[in-house]
């Protein structure tokens, strides 16, 4: 390192080690790629039809807690799943404790495109429910036991860091009643909801297979996203 730049290095180094964060410089393992797993499962547009249609159930007795109580740990890694999160979709984070992540950049926010920066309690960085777990319970998932709920809702396959705003606007919709602002991750975003509809049994709405077919013929060769946590928790967590 040139002398002239061994100083300032110093200071940041003395500040990390008694804040007790930890720096990563580097992006995450998956930090830009917005995808909550490798797309080489089946054909996108060939899966829609293997999924059951049918009209929407009762929203009768939905309740977050239904899906097990705040982020779980049911990987192992010794962090919640909120954690988890954020390490694998932002890029230069930071952390305290090994597993909280205090700040980080989403480089490409996939549902704006936008870049936003994330601040620990101070944040336009939510972790969305790709398939929201209102829409869930009201398409199987409300005769599912909480086993199968708490998997579901901690299940990286289902979950990303998005834009915050455009996440509350969202709510509980499906393809039918909202899609990204940014066209350019549509297609990425429909074969991800068909990937865990797919995994857990989840069927959709005629209007919603519609929709997801409509932004797929545009992009064929789009591939389903495979991977994920397995759709049983631990013991522990049951």
């Amino acid at each position: 390192m040139r002398p002239h730049l061994l100083f300032p290095a110093l200071l940041l180094a003395s500040a990390v080690a008694l804040s007790g964060c930890t720096v990563l410089p580097g992006p995450g393992a998956g930090a830009g790629a917005n995808a909550p797993g490798p797309a080489n499962g089946p054909v996108a547009l060939a899966s829609v039809d293997g999924l059951a249609v049918k009209g929407r159930a009762p929203k009768t007795g939905y309740a977050r807690e239904q899906f097990g109580k705040g982020w779980l740990d049911t990987d192992g890694s010794g962090c919640g799943t909120r954690e988890d999160i954020l390490k694998r979709d932002l890029a230069r984070t930071t952390f305290k404790d090994g597993c909280k992540v205090l700040t980080g950049v989403l480089e490409k926010d996939p549902y704006t495109g936008a870049r936003i920066t994330h601040e620990r309690g101070r944040t336009g960085v939510d972790i969305d429910h790709i398939v929201a777990l209102s829409d869930a319970w009201q398409k199987g998932a409300g005769g599912w036991d909480k086993g199968k709920r708490i998997a579901f809702a901690n299940d990286p396959l289902n979950l990303l860091a998005v834009d915050a705003a455009a996440n509350r606007k969202k709510g509980d919709g499906d393809a039918a009643t909202w899609l990204p602002p940014d066209r350019g991750y549509r297609c990425r975003y429909v074969a991800a909801q068909i990937a865990v509809k797919r995994k857990y049994g989840l069927w959709v709405t005629a209007g919603e297979r519609d929709a997801m077919k409509r932004v797929l013929t545009g992009c064929p060769g789009e591939r389903l996203p495979t991977g994920g946590n397995p759709t049983r928790p631990p013991e522990r967590l049951r």
